[in-house]
């Protein structure tokens, strides 16, 4: 377990950040500030709550049978997605979204900021374990804004002699009251590929209704796209930056009981809304050169 007293003298910020140990000794941050509270991972670099205080509801899901264990992913919150997003086509068995979400991550920054908002930097190097199976040398940075809104910027620097390529994803699961209530708009007549279709290309008419498994790469995404919660009566308004695909991805009944850190009727409870550079959107980066993909989270009142 990382040194809490080392962390909390270097990184605390009084009656507004902290540093606690959670299941399994996963050093959690906490903050708690004018505008919301919010819990973080430094493993996986992800936050896995975030309610701001005028919400009855967290924005995001965090399942009840997410295991906190080295090698696996924490299942809920921003998971992120990198170097590669998706299952491994390379045959030799390394894990499917990458290994970023799978590592201990370092604090390198936290800052009150004058408005109120609370900023975390988190930190993954090329170290043994990324060289043995992805051989780059790289800083990779989530920045964490914790405020009226939530902001996530993910950057990635080649520090390395050589260019290379990634595909990511920020794999942000949100909190809904139930299914049957919540509705994605904004990608109505973009084209997508149909991952549970052999990958075929087809257009999206109208919203987006998940009424059964849906796993799908829109291309061209519009800069946001909205997350419709009748039930919760709020529109969550999904902006993004430096990727133009957007992903949407609920497993359903049959899929999820295969799933062993989500409970059968988890399903009804959340859906992915992926702000991605994946497909045709991979980016490639020459040495020194560094990218940023950025996805704001904002909550509106859904007026009748």
């Amino acid at each position: 377990m990382t040194n809490l007293h080392a962390l909390t003298r270097k990184f605390a910020i009084k009656d507004q950040l902290s540093f606690s140990e959670g299941d399994n000794g996963f050093t959690m941050i906490e903050v708690n500030n004018t505008f919301a509270s919010a819990k973080i991972s430094t493993y996986g670099g992800q936050i896995v709550s975030f309610k701001p205080h005028d919400q009855a509801e967290d924005l995001l899901y965090l399942s009840e049978q997410a295991v906190y264990k080295d090698g696996q992913a924490i299942r809920g919150g921003t998971p992120v997605c990198w170097p590669w997003f998706g299952d491994d086509t390379s045959g030799l068995g390394l894990p499917s979204h990458g290994f970023a979400r799978n590592q201990p991550w370092q604090v390198v920054e936290t800052k009150a900021l004058i408005d109120g908002s609370t900023s975390v930097t988190l930190l993954l190097s090329d170290n043994d374990a990324s060289r043995s199976v992805w051989p780059h040398q790289f800083d990779l940075y989530v920045e964490l804004v914790i405020g009226k809104k939530l902001i996530l910027n993910s950057t990635t620097r080649n520090n390395g002699n050589k260019p290379f390529s990634f595909t990511q994803a920020l794999h942000t699961y949100f909190n809904i009251s139930d299914i049957e209530n919540a509705d994605v708009t904004g990608l109505s007549g973009k084209y997508y590929l149909d991952k549970l279709d052999g990958f075929k290309l087809k257009m999206q008419e109208g919203n987006i209704v998940i009424d059964k498994e849906v796993d799908r790469i829109y291309q061209s995404s519009p800069y946001m796209v909205h997350l419709i919660d009748s039930g919760f009566k709020r529109k969550i308004a999904i902006s993004s930056s430096g990727g133009h695909t957007t992903v949407v991805w609920n497993p359903w009944a049959d899929k999820v009981i295969k799933i062993k850190d989500l409970d059968e009727n988890s399903y009804r409870k959340f859906v992915c809304v992926e702000t991605v550079n994946a497909a045709d959107d991979n980016v490639v980066l020459n040495p020194n050169e560094q990218h940023t993909l950025s996805a704001v989270y904002s909550i509106e009142p859904l007026l009748n």
